[in-house]
């Protein structure tokens, strides 16, 4: 079976190798997984680089978004799984089979691709409970959604107007501007033509400042961003791919706003219920076409390592997909 691997740390493109190793067989409550899709995320580039929070293990094989067809069954999973098309954070995506738990697979519904199933679990999960269960974001609030053009961005976009805010999104590029005004987006501001964009919220918002911010970026982004708060406002930080700001308290307690941090990851382990309750959420709503992920021209499985640097580079907007067409070829 081929899966890419590496065996050292580094940017994607020097050191993912495609490696020949033992095709998995289940184990007892496992299912094997023909891989169809796998979505990548941010992270995923920092673990190559050996820059994420935890040590990356050696060799490290990319892609916790996996879409597929499960094609066998372990001792104790449920029969009924067998050929269904499913999704699951299972982790090694970049591989042409997984064997993985069946308690952590959702079955993808009939409407909805293996593509599009690839790219909602991380970027989605994380957002709703970013939205829903950190900042309460209220229908009619303003929403003010830093790299909307992104994964996470994209998501908070849609997530927010299924909510029944109004969203302002922030974009570098007309390409980038142009993808959040197709995703709904009531405002788009173009951070490469405004490079202080704290002036233009408070015009769009008549001076009141926005409710929720869904900052991914940090750095001086996060600055502006505390700039931007209403009364009563919920700064949320998912990340600081722009760097790590400083928060100033005699603001923050000045324009009694809260400074809200978002790490689902963590939160799955406390409440483990609550992976399926927004997978199965999630999936239901991209069933009813309330949310479609932002999806990148998908890349080849052989192209598995310029997708993470083209990731790494910010060259990509919405969601970058690694797509096997030879899934289930055996």
């Amino acid at each position: 079976m081929k899966q890419w691997r590496a065996h050292e740390l580094g940017d994607p493109i020097d050191v993912l190798r495609l490696d020949d190793v033992d095709a998995p067989v289940p184990g007892k409550g496992q299912v094997l997984v023909d891989i169809e899709a796998v979505g990548l995320s941010f992270p995923e580039v920092l673990m190559c680089q050996g820059k994420y929070q935890g040590t990356t293990p050696i060799p490290y094989t990319p892609g916790s978004e996996v879409a597929g067809t499960v094609i066998g069954i372990g001792e104790g999973a449920p029969a009924d799984l067998l050929g269904a098309r499913v999704v699951t954070m299972g982790g090694r995506g970049l591989s042409e089979r997984s064997a993985v738990p069946a308690g952590g697979v959702f079955r993808i519904p009939a409407n909805v691709s293996s593509e599009s199933a690839a790219a909602i679990l991380v970027n989605y999960g994380t957002t709703l409970f970013a939205l829903e269960e950190r900042a309460h974001l209220q229908a009619g609030e303003w929403l003010l959604v830093h790299g909307g053009s992104g994964g996470v961005g994209s998501a908070a976009i849609q997530l927010g107007l299924d909510t029944g805010a109004k969203v302002i999104a922030t974009a570098g590029g007309p390409e980038k501007v142009q993808k959040c005004r197709e995703l709904g987006a009531h405002h788009v501001i173009d951070y490469r033509q405004v490079t202080d964009f704290v002036d233009t919220v408070r015009e769009i918002t008549d001076g009141k400042g926005v409710d929720v911010c869904y900052d991914p970026v940090g750095g001086d982004v996060f600055r502006q961003s505390q700039r931007c708060m209403a009364w009563d406002g919920r700064l949320l930080i998912i990340g600081f791919t722009g760097g790590i700001a400083q928060a100033p308290t005699n603001h923050i307690l000045l324009k009694n706003y809260s400074v809200v941090g978002v790490h689902w990851g963590a939160s799955l382990a406390r409440d483990p219920g609550r992976m399926r309750r927004a997978c199965e959420k999630l999936l239901a709503m991209a069933a009813e076409g309330r949310i479609a992920p932002l999806l990148y021209p998908p890349y080849r499985f052989a192209d598995a390592p310029r997708a993470l640097q083209d990731l790494a580079e910010r060259s990509t907007w919405g969601k970058p997909i690694v797509k096997r067409e030879t899934a289930g070829g055996g």
